[in-house]
């Protein structure tokens, strides 16, 4: 079992950055690879970013490469995202999420554990 808690949501303005992050408890986080989602009123939650259980492979959706950055600190069973060069389309609610498998999914249903969310607002 592994327990997901987000932070570091808020409102900035375009072009602002905001860093994310997600701490899990138990044991077992350095053997996730890890996710994060992202869900705007009316739309489906969609793939943002994900990093395997090493750190050592990172992947991205075409909309957030170059300006989002995952990591993970195994050490302190955390994962971040650094958010650069916001826009008013990502405003969201921003999960993260455990998967058991070697190399993460970019599908919901990939994956085993999820946080409750973090608000990230971009005003225009």
């Amino acid at each position: 079992q592994v327990q997901l808690v987000e932070s570091g949501g808020g409102l900035v303005q375009a072009g602002g950055s905001l860093r994310l992050s997600c701490a899990a408890s138990g044991r077992t986080f350095s053997s996730y690879a890890m996710g994060w989602f992202r869900q705007a009123p009316g739309k489906e939650r969609e793939f943002v970013a994900a990093i395997s259980w090493s750190g050592g492979s990172t992947y991205y959706a075409v909309s957030v490469k170059g300006r989002f950055t995952i990591s993970r600190n195994n050490a302190k069973n955390t994962v971040y995202l650094q958010m650069n060069s916001l826009k008013p389309e990502d405003t969201a609610v921003y999960y993260c999420a455990a998967d058991r498998a070697v190399v993460p999914g970019a599908h919901p249903d990939d994956y085993d554990y999820w946080g409750q969310g973090t608000q990230v607002t971009v005003s225009s």
